[in-house]
């Protein structure tokens, strides 16, 4: 049975191996055969994909797999934060002494 070109990229998108989507891409043939009752038209190969997503959506939700990226980026944010602070402390500074150095050289 053939299987799409993106099947490694939703198997990898959703965490499981590409030998699980591709049982999990059986599955949903089945299914969309079952349901439209014909092989190889637009209506067929939009419920294949359709069910294809249910199931891999089904089965990420079984994975206990953390999701860290949120975490990380939340954790960067924090320690991007007191750098931001000194930046603009320091322009805050550099604009006053220009304020004080350029107001006491137009007053020579």
């Amino acid at each position: 049975m053939k299987t799409p070109k993106l099947l490694p990229w939703y198997a990898r998108k959703a965490g499981v191996s590409t030998a699980r989507a591709e049982a999990l891409w059986s599955k949903a043939v089945r299914t969309a055969t079952a349901e439209t009752g014909w092989v190889g038209n637009a209506e067929y190969w939009g419920a294949c994909m359709d069910a294809f997503t249910a199931l891999l959506d089904q089965e990420r939700n079984t994975l206990c797999a953390p999701q860290v990226l949120p975490f990380v980026r939340s954790h960067s944010r924090t320690w991007r934060l007191p750098l931001i602070a000194m930046e603009d402390m320091f322009t805050a500074f550099h604009t006053s002494w220009q304020r004080s150095v350029g107001g006491s050289s137009r007053a020579l």
